[in-house]
């Protein structure tokens, strides 16, 4: 498939590699799994240029023999050498090369080697004036964040650059889905509630030959089929991830995905003490950054979800099923069909969100600050809850947008929406300036003084149209 949307990321590449002809110049780039981290190094790196993956289950020595041939195969090492450790391995690199090095996640040397580390740091110390780009990546991003970041590694302080590799936008998306034939606004907004902005699963739409096929056909082909391509890999990404200590993670994250959005619901919901998920929550968030808070825009409330659509979409309808989904995955699969609808509706409101990031000129303002909020209220003496699906706020903190985001196929009536729009906003006590916003599908009824935007106007901002 066509690299789509990285120019950015290209660019400061690109600066990095004219640097490094001076002096030694360093880049970590880091993201989550499927995101495109390997793509990009395949897009950049030259013909001439080293690339090493760093395979946690090698052993040292077979890992050192392996870059040996590499490095043989572009004539930096003869037939007869041998490097018998890491330190000749980067005594020949620092001496006999100099262009762009890239070692593909990296932070998993702590499993092969982790002396390579306090190595390479000295090896980087004594050659700074050596004309080499040097590139790290890595996926368990709080890992990656230690070993440059914290004065304790070896590595500390050795980053020019870092290169935070996000997810594509919502634009991105929609270029790789009509890419593969995805031309139907339902079935884009059906597949990026699943997928997201992760690259890997656009490309196996193309891989297995599902074109132009609809989101039904294509979710049934990818997950639910017999052998499908995409049933080892939450499993596959996660052991990367988690290793062996798996089982409290994937509770939390099928609490989270099944409603559970505080640690006291999490804790109900796997019927354990909150304390005893307190670590592992923790490293969700800040280590493994598979997890995160939303935060309501109006207030100090906040509530988990899981960043990576397709784990949160497993996590909601697979993973508390397995058994059936290895008995009896067409059953499993028309449950799924039934419920999806209602699934796409609740994730529509984070596509929402990068809508609004899209809009130029189309809003009154441009937002700084774009979310959702929540509050409670007393009604007949109970206490109830209401929400706001999006709000976004000037940089001033005196304007603000309030939204309705409705994805369904019958079409929505305006009037209706706003009228209790209007009562949440009032809800919440805001005195600045107020502009309404309704996303639908279709609508009809609009007033005059809302800001509409529906299926035809969804397409012309992902289009590139203002």
């Amino acid at each position: 498939m066509r690299f789509i949307n990285r120019e950015r990321e290209m660019e400061l590449l690109l600066k990095a590699k004219e640097r490094s002809r001076r002096k030694l110049y360093s880049v970590a780039i880091y993201g989550l799994r499927r995101v495109g981290k390997t793509r990009l190094l395949r897009e950049f790196l030259s013909e001439n240029d080293l690339y090493f993956f760093v395979n946690r289950g090698k052993s040292s020595a077979l890992l050192l023999r392996e870059y040996s041939e590499i490095l043989r195969g572009k004539g930096i090492l003869s037939k007869r050498e041998e490097l018998k450790s890491w330190d000749d391995f980067f005594e020949v690199l620092f001496e006999r090369f100099t262009g762009a090095v890239a070692f593909d996640e990296f932070q998993d040397f702590r499993f092969v080697e982790p002396s390579v580390y306090s190595t390479l740091q000295r090896f980087m110390d004594e050659n700074e004036e050596k004309p080499m780009l040097l590139i790290f990546t890595g996926s368990t991003i709080g890992m990656v964040e230690r070993l440059f970041k914290d004065s304790k590694e070896p590595l500390y302080g050795r980053i020019k650059r870092e290169l935070r590799l996000e997810p594509l936008d919502i634009r991105g998306s929609y270029e790789m889905a009509r890419e593969v034939g995805i031309e139907n606004l339902d079935d884009f907004i059906t597949l990026y509630s699943v997928f997201g902005g992760f690259p890997r699963y656009w490309v196996a739409v193309e891989d297995e030959g599902l074109e132009g096929e609809n989101a039904e056909r294509i979710l049934k082909e990818l997950i639910f089929s017999y052998s499908a391509p995409l049933e080892e890999e939450v499993p596959r990404i996660l052991s990367l991830e988690f290793g062996k200590r798996s089982g409290v993670y994937y509770d939390i994250l099928e609490a989270i995905a099944n409603g559970s959005t505080s640690p006291s619901e999490i804790a109900g919901y796997l019927n354990r003490k909150e304390t005893s998920i307190t670590r592992q929550l923790h490293e969700l968030v800040n280590y493994f950054k598979l997890v995160d808070y939303d935060r309501a825009v109006l207030g100090k409330g906040s509530v988990l979800y899981i960043r990576h659509p397709f784990l949160n979409f497993w996590f909601r309808f697979v993973q508390p099923r397995l058994s059936e989904y290895e008995l009896n995955r067409e059953r499993l699969w028309e449950d799924v069909k039934r419920n999806l609808p209602d699934y796409v509706g609740k994730r529509f409101d984070f596509a929402c969100r990068e809508l609004l990031r899209l809009s130029g000129n189309f809003l009154p303002f441009q937002p700084t600050v774009i979310g959702r909020h929540w509050g409670r209220y007393r009604e007949g003496g109970k206490r109830k809850v209401y929400e706001i699906d999006i709000i976004a706020l000037d940089s001033e903190g005196r304007k603000a947008i309030f939204g309705e985001c409705k994805w369904r196929k019958r079409t929505q009536n305006a009037e209706k929406l706003l009228e209790k729009l209007r009562g949440k906003v009032e809800l919440t006590g805001w005195r600045g300036e107020v502009y309404y916003l309704l996303i639908a599908r279709k609508l009809r009824n609009v007033p005059e003084n809302v800001i509409a935007l529906d299926e035809k106007g969804i397409k012309n901002l992902l289009e590139g149209e203002k």
